[in-house]
């Protein structure tokens, strides 16, 4: 059984390399070859039968389930790489498109160790035995990475987040770039180092299981493309605040028929609200729709358009200015 482990890891391997190899090649070579190695295997697994190779008939059994098992393995390569094909051509959006693929993934390596299990052992009862008694030694040994791979299959189908989405889960925030069957990736947004919630330069590597203990606040719903922030501008009490109010407001309709042209401003309406802060100045506060990664940009955009207004007309605005209020 060694001596077949080895040959069979020896091919495995091969193939790897192989598919590592095409995978640098156009995607209609890769197809070609992967058909034309099927074809090879094949053909091995009905030469041994020819008389010229009667000396190591004792060999001939043993090559035959070798040759058959590498084709098997990669008929299903092909296969599955032909079904990736078409979820990238026909899937909506790329957190869906992501999430099929791993699925097809999963499952193509799930029947190539089905394959390999079968050439190893001399039965299915067999296998399944040895298989059954693998896995209850590796469910202690490996309870934590079974736990992420559960709640991997969680965020398959419940969909808590997707690639592409900002989420906020335990204290960390950051659009998320990858999702392994074990581990999350996110670029990092804001972070130690900033005050805003642009891009730290960072990525930060989570098991998927804290999803399972932690809340996870995702920015990009399914529902709208939008979350709503506020900025707020220091006023005096003697200020118009009528005047402020339209001015805010246009700022932020302005800069929103400019950035955000294909949403319809009706259901998006920025709106102000006066408060009082700590150092007993006003606030006016305006609050607005702005698609998560855009938040610091557009809390710019409409300050830029918004001061202009406010200062030209000193006699109804008033700003801090030392201790007067």
């Amino acid at each position: 059984m060694s001596a077949k482990s080895s040959n069979f890891l020896s091919i495995i391997a091969s193939l790897n390399q192989y598919t590592m190899a095409m995978r640098s090649e156009e995607k209609p070579f890769r197809f070609r070859g992967m058909i034309a190695l099927a074809i090879v295997f094949l053909v091995i697994h009905y030469l041994v039968n020819l008389s010229i190779f009667s000396p190591w008939a004792e060999y001939r059994p043993f090559v035959q389930k070798l040759s058959m098992s590498a084709f098997l393995i990669v008929i299903i390569f092909i296969i599955g790489k032909f079904i990736e094909r078409i979820i990238e051509t026909r899937s909506e959006t790329e957190g869906v498109r992501y999430n099929l693929i791993r699925i097809v993934r999963l499952i193509t390596l799930c029947f190539v160790l089905i394959v390999g299990i079968s050439f190893l052992f001399q039965n299915l009862y067999t296998a399944a035995v040895s298989f059954g008694i693998i896995s209850l030694v590796l469910g202690f040994a490996l309870q934590a990475p079974i736990t992420s791979f559960i709640a991997w299959l969680y965020i398959i189908f419940r969909r808590p987040y997707q690639v592409g989405h900002r989420i906020q889960i335990d204290g960390l925030i950051g659009d998320v770039i990858e999702i392994n069957y074990l581990d999350t990736i996110i670029e990092e947004c804001n972070g130690m180092y900033l005050g805003n919630d642009r891009k730290s330069g960072r990525t930060v590597l989570f098991p998927n299981s804290l999803l399972l203990r932690s809340q996870v606040i995702n920015y990009s719903g399914p529902f709208n493309p939008f979350i709503w922030n506020e900025t707020p501008i220091q006023i005096s009490f003697t200020s118009d605040l009528k005047f402020v109010e339209s001015c805010l407001i246009a700022a932020a309709e302005k800069d929103f028929k400019e950035y955000y042209s294909d949403y319809p401003l009706v259901g998006n309406e920025a709106a102000v609200y006066f408060r009082i802060n700590q150092y007993a100045w006003m606030e006016a506060v305006v609050s607005y729709p702005v698609e998560p990664v855009d938040t610091t940009g557009r809390r710019n955009r409409i300050l830029r358009y918004a001061l202009p207004m406010l200062n030209a007309q000193s006699d109804k605005v008033g700003f801090p200015e030392g201790s007067m209020r």
